[in-house]
């Protein structure tokens, strides 16, 4: 089985490596995102209601704050 992430066609030099996340009510989404490696490039793509988007900022995760349940 090959485990290997594809290479990032903007940079090519980083791998695009998948993202996933938590739906509103908690079920997982897998891939919802794919982001290159390489801090440099910035390169992602992301599924957000069913749209895609490219290329959005990437923010730091360190001052978001886990909502209350």
């Amino acid at each position: 089985m090959d485990n290997s992430f594809p290479k990032c066609q903007k940079c090519n030099q980083g791998d695009l490596v998948p993202l996933s996340d938590f739906g509103s009510q908690g079920a997982a989404i897998h891939y919802k995102a794919w982001v290159c490696t390489n801090p440099d490039c910035g390169y992602n793509i992301k599924i957000r209601n069913g749209d895609v988007y490219l290329n959005e900022p990437i923010v730091s995760g360190a001052l978001h704050s886990p909502r209350p349940r």
